[in-house]
């Protein structure tokens, strides 16, 4: 049932975060429990690693060939918008791929061949630089691949909350295609409410309307910001069509397609609860673990087994639940009544944290602050030295020179050999033997739980009839 620890995606060099002179997986002790020995019901992958892409490419035409593409014209020019987070995906070479497709449909079909790849970056001003460079997209669209940020230029957009603001280079184009993906990112802010319409908020918004998004509002409320934005007459008169890269825990299950995003959100939202709810509940379960972040981008986004890590931070609630308090555990904003007791920032079943990689420019130092940190390597500890987003962050943690130092620190501290690594891996946890035999003792009733009680529950939430699936 174990085996050898599987080999993790590249981490794609980048000015963020110095490359790691070892991975976890390579670890004594470390080995690979699959996700479908945990829930043999997860949904199955076309795509789970390396270079034979043409799964992606023919899921991708597929999709495409049910979408209407009347309104672009052969002089006319398309925005293709995509976001960075999709390239963490199983290296980024599955999204990529998509946007690839994208482009040589479109362009077959319609005719028209001004086509332009707007690669939104989240804050940082070098990531799409970055990805453009790596995945050659300059060359593939024809010196057309822009990035875009939320400190660019904006544009107003006008929506029945009032003026928002999008990125004006976003919206250049007589038509754009939202091309986007569906993993379980940032469950704790959008609580899978137009998750499918979360860019319009975030990659495709100038910072002020971000802002709005993020602290204005708290998680749930703010969820008809980018309902909003998308519903607007601005942005509804040059909207194509959507086109989503569809993920479980087991990997890429498939592409999907279509003209009425709203109506695809409900898809989106059912696939995402039966591919997800059982490993997020299981993460829930854990009661002692030392996590290793070793995988490329920011903390929260890095996967173990297609699980973000940040539903691990958060896991003690369940925000699958509406009727769940909308706290963001992040940075413990937002309380369930006035003087109630705040949510901790940190899952306190985390006992012990090792940073073997990741990158700077986010703010993450409620992580040092709550739990006790390892950073690997003098390189990472001086860029966190320097980070302006955490200034603080190295004041309260170590360094080791290795990654086996490290761990065997991590242990002391924590008191336990559970040990949980997130370094990008879908269909397979690398992870050590007492880790896997927790996780398998207890998935069978996380499992009955889920098909019993929690996914009816979490369906007739959303309006959704179960026994109409």
């Amino acid at each position: 049932m174990l085996k050898e620890a599987v080999s993790p995606p590249s981490i794609m060099p980048s000015v963020y975060g110095p490359q790691p002179r070892q991975r976890a997986a390579q670890l004594p002790g470390i080995v690979s429990l699959g996700v479908k020995e945990l829930f043999p019901d997860i949904a199955e992958e076309i795509y789970l690693g390396g270079n034979d892409l043409s799964a992606v490419r023919k899921g991708t035409e597929d999709a495409l060939a049910g979408v209407n593409m009347g309104m672009i014209q052969t002089q006319h020019t398309v925005n293709l918008l995509c976001s960075e987070h999709g390239f963490l995906i199983l290296g980024g070479e599955p999204y990529a791929e998509m946007l690839r497709t994208i482009r040589d449909v479109v362009e077959e079909r319609t005719g028209c061949k001004n086509i332009r790849l707007r690669v939104a970056a989240g804050g940082g001003l070098k990531e799409s630089k970055e990805l453009i460079q790596y995945y050659k997209f300059d060359q593939y669209f024809n010196g057309r691949a822009t990035g875009i940020t939320s400190f660019d230029k904006g544009v107003p957009i006008e929506t029945e909350i009032g003026t928002l603001y999008g990125v004006a280079r976003a919206y250049d184009a007589d038509w754009f295609i939202h091309a986007h993906y569906g993993d379980l990112r940032e469950l704790y802010w959008h609580r899978l409410i137009n998750r499918a319409l979360k860019p319009f908020a975030m990659s495709y918004a100038r910072f002020e309307t971000r802002g709005v998004y993020h602290f204005n509002f708290g998680p749930r409320s703010s969820n008809f910001v980018q309902k909003a934005i998308f519903d607007s007459p601005f942005v509804q008169q040059r909207f194509t069509f959507g086109c989503f890269l569809m993920t479980s825990p087991a990997g890429i299950i498939g592409i999907d397609a279509d003209n009425d995003l709203h109506r695809f959100d409900r898809r989106l939202t059912v696939t995402i609860l039966n591919s997800y709810g059982k490993l997020l509940r299981l993460f829930a379960e854990i009661e002692e673990c030392i996590a290793v972040l070793d995988a490329g981008r920011w903390p929260p986004y890095v996967h173990a087994g297609g699980m973000n890590f940040g539903n691990l931070v958060n896991a003690k609630l369940d925000y699958f639940d509406l009727e769940t308090i909308p706290a963001g555990t992040g940075f413990a904003l937002f309380e369930k009544s006035p003087g109630a007791p705040k949510v901790k920032a940190v899952n306190p079943s985390i006992k012990a944290l090792v940073i073997n990689h990741m990158w700077t420019g986010m703010m993450c130092t409620e992580l040092p602050m709550s739990i006790p940190t390892t950073v690997v390597g003098r390189d990472l500890a001086d860029m966190l030295m320097t980070d302006p987003s955490n200034p603080e962050f190295m004041s309260f943690a170590v360094t080791a020179e290795s990654l086996q130092t490290a761990m065997e620190f991590a242990r002391r501290v924590a008191g336990t050999d559970n040990v949980i690594v997130f370094d990008g891996s879908f269909g397979n946890i690398n992870l050590s033997p007492p880790m896997a035999e927790f996780l398998l003792k207890k998935a069978p009733e996380v499992s009955r739980n889920v098909d019993e009680e929690l996914l009816p529950r979490w369906l007739r939430q959303r309006g959704i009839d179960p026994h109409g699936l």
